[in-house]
């Protein structure tokens, strides 16, 4: 995405007081108690196992683990996790 199309996405959210995540394709995580997770706007699933999840996402990854890991719901761009969620890391790429 060029430099121009991410300020006038940004202009368009400040302006319109629009909601970030969807005007900026950015992931929304939703963390209940620590048990489930939620997650909107993802781009894929790049590695899955009990004790780890990955999910590539627009502008970055997102690492989540834990332990007894199971993905209870998966959507194209939702996916909701079960079970002891121990760490959530976001890591972004390089240049966004």
């Amino acid at each position: 995405m060029s430099r121009f199309v991410r300020k006038f996405r940004k202009w368009t959210v400040d302006a319109l007081d629009l909601p970030s995540d969807l005007v900026l394709d950015l992931p929304r995580l939703t963390l209940i108690g620590g048990k489930q997770l939620y997650i909107e706007n993802h781009r894929g699933v790049v590695h899955f196992s009990p004790e780890s999840l990955h999910l590539e996402l627009s502008q970055g990854m997102l690492e989540v683990e834990g332990s007894g890991l199971v993905i209870k719901e998966i959507m194209p761009e939702e996916v909701v996790v079960e079970g002891r969620i121990s760490g959530i890391k976001y890591r972004e790429t390089e240049g966004s």
